[in-house]
């Protein structure tokens, strides 16, 4: 049948045979024939791409689709008072060990309000963070970082080092087992200078007054009580409640402002013995100068009155040093500061580290020691007899923190050192070693500001709340504690002669030019006078006089302090 000729029809339905074929057919067969042969080539080409040139490629996307890489984040340190209360802690998580998602640690706070302004916050790292971030273990996104206090300025010691884990899901995303893990390294532990004992104490009795307490243990600046009012919660930061947080910002009470070491103030007549002790050593006066209270003094058209003519309408006749620290006399610190200047009072307020920050490590303001120059420059006026009149009884344009107030005030309780304040219990970290300086005054200019100061918390003195200051043994204190109120043994420990306790102080009342009129009231003082052990400085703004608001308080907490059970 191969070898028969095509037909071809011809004219009256005649048919020829003719021995030419027709190539058509042919040529479609042999298109059919290329193209499946390239279409195999070019699959087998893909197949050797896939599986040979970029098999390591697809085997890592489909490991990955396999296996997942989850970040642990490190347990931040933990915070502890001085005597190993615990303020802060990280809690791992319950489903750490099946979690597809990054395993993230709750930070918990303990005591949190009281201790809000010394401690700070954290918040979840912004980009700016990551950026500035200088820590040995970097920041990444998603971590959270210190904002504020402790949290911000040990940030690096506390952060720790991530981890990491390797876990195998199936195609539903299910967690199936743990590939294996990278475990992280958690932050170092910090044990504060701060008593948490005291704090609390210090905090309660700040309840509904605006101010700030600051305790110092004189022979080594740590900090033993640092309490700002009105505080805030920082776990609201770490549980991410904006609404709360939002309404911090916005509070005109300014909960986060730190009014301990933020908080500028004029300071009153605290301000008095360090212009007593410019007095001294610019031999300005001696023990034996007297000046004359009669009341007021005239500096051209105005009049500066002394505290004790304007309230009772009486003087108090030839008034050395003694007596001027004692009654917190003004006649004789306006004509003190005369013989001085606004110079020198500057010199010796600034060696007892006014105007410059204390160095404690967390935000804190400088305040103001001013001069004629600084007034010229500043508000583009002349000085004036009246400015040296306000600034020699810590008035006027004078401002100045909480915290250099009970530093300046360790200096008469400590040696004549002035300490840098430290957040860290003295020897817990290579970092907490004290840092002292001399103040360069005598002896005697050192033993005369302290008789002064005891003199003033002594019958006769400004300070009447610490008139024959007494606190019951501690050791009584702990019987008591263990004995039912009513019981007869009580009864008679009750009677227990109390100890009496002398302390060297300085009242403060300052002008504070607020609607309400009242003037910030400051009460700063050491304990025992002999042998100091606590530093403490209360002020409550827009609280009155010193005496009867600031005093008190301070009374109660050092009550507290040597009355407590060990």
């Amino acid at each position: 049948m191969n070898n028969l000729p095509f037909i071809e029809k011809g004219r009256a339905g005649s048919i020829n045979f003719q021995k030419k074929q027709v190539h058509g057919l042919g040529f479609v067969y042999w298109v059919y024939i290329i193209s499946v042969f390239v279409f195999f080539l070019i699959a087998i080409a893909r197949l050797f791409q896939i599986t040979v040139v970029k098999g390591a490629y697809y085997g890592v996307l489909a490991e990955h689709n396999r296996v997942r890489e989850v970040v642990i984040e490190p347990l931040r340190g933990t915070i502890k008072d001085r005597k190993g209360v615990t303020l802060a802690a990280n809690h791992k998580p319950e489903d750490e060990a099946q979690s597809l998602k990054r395993v993230v640690s709750e930070r918990i706070y303990y005591n949190a309000v009281s201790v809000s302004h010394l401690l700070g916050y954290v918040q979840t790292a912004d980009q700016s963070d990551i950026n500035k971030d200088r820590c040995l273990y970097g920041l990444i996104l998603g971590d959270k970082t210190g904002k504020s206090g402790v949290e911000k300025t040990f940030e690096c010691e506390l952060r720790g080092e991530h981890g990491k884990k390797l876990i195998e899901v199936d195609a539903s995303d299910n967690y199936k087992q743990t590939i294996d893990i990278l475990p992280p390294q958690s932050g170092a532990e910090l044990q504060l200078a701060v008593d948490i004992f005291l704090q609390e104490k210090a905090y309660d009795l700040m309840q509904n007054r605006k101010g700030a307490v600051v305790g110092i243990k004189p022979g080594t600046g740590e900090v033993l009580v640092l309490v700002s009012n009105p505080g805030f919660d920082p776990q609201v930061f770490e549980d991410g409640d904006v609404k709360i947080a939002e309404n911090y910002f916005k509070d005109p009470e300014k909960p986060l402002y730190n009014r301990a070491t933020e908080g500028v103030y004029p300071p009153g007549s605290v301000f008095k013995p360090f212009v007593a002790v410019a007095g001294l050593e610019e031999k300005a006066v001696t023990t034996k100068t007297l000046f004359e209270d009669k009341g007021f003094l005239e500096a051209g058209p105005l009049k500066f009155h002394n505290w004790y003519f304007l309230e009772y309408g009486r003087t108090e006749g030839d008034v050395d040093i003694y007596k001027a620290l004692q009654r917190s006399n003004d006649i004789y610190f306006y004509q003190l500061g005369a013989k001085l200047g606004p110079e020198k009072i500057k010199r010796w307020a600034e060696l007892f580290g006014f105007q410059n920050r204390t160095g404690i490590g967390v935000a804190e303001k400088e305040g103001i020691i001013p001069t004629a120059f600084w007034k010229e420059d500043t508000l583009g006026e002349n000085w004036y007899l009246g400015d040296t009149y306000n600034l020699s009884i810590g008035q006027g344009y004078v401002s100045v923190t909480p915290l250099q107030v009970a530093m300046a005030t360790s200096v008469f309780a400590n040696g004549g050192q002035r300490c840098t304040p430290m957040l860290l219990k003295s020897g817990s970290s290579p970092k907490q070693i004290p840092h002292c300086e001399k103040v360069p005054m005598s002896q005697n200019t050192y033993n005369v500001i302290r008789e002064g100061m005891k003199r003033a918390c002594e019958t006769g003195g400004t300070g009447y709340p610490f008139f024959d200051f007494a606190v019951q043994e501690a050791t009584i204190s702990a019987q008591l504690a263990k004995l039912d109120k009513d019981s007869s043994e009580s009864a008679k420990l009750t009677r227990f002669p109390k100890k009496t306790v002398k302390v060297g102080c300085k009242t403060g009342t300052a002008e504070s030019h607020a609607i309400s009129g009242k003037p910030h009231a400051w009460f700063t003082v050491f304990a025992p006078f002999e042998n100091p052990e606590i530093v403490l400085t209360v002020l409550i703004e827009e609280g009155g006089q010193g005496s009867d608001e600031a005093a008190p308080v301070a009374k109660e907490i050092l009550s507290a302090y040597f009355e407590r059970m060990e």
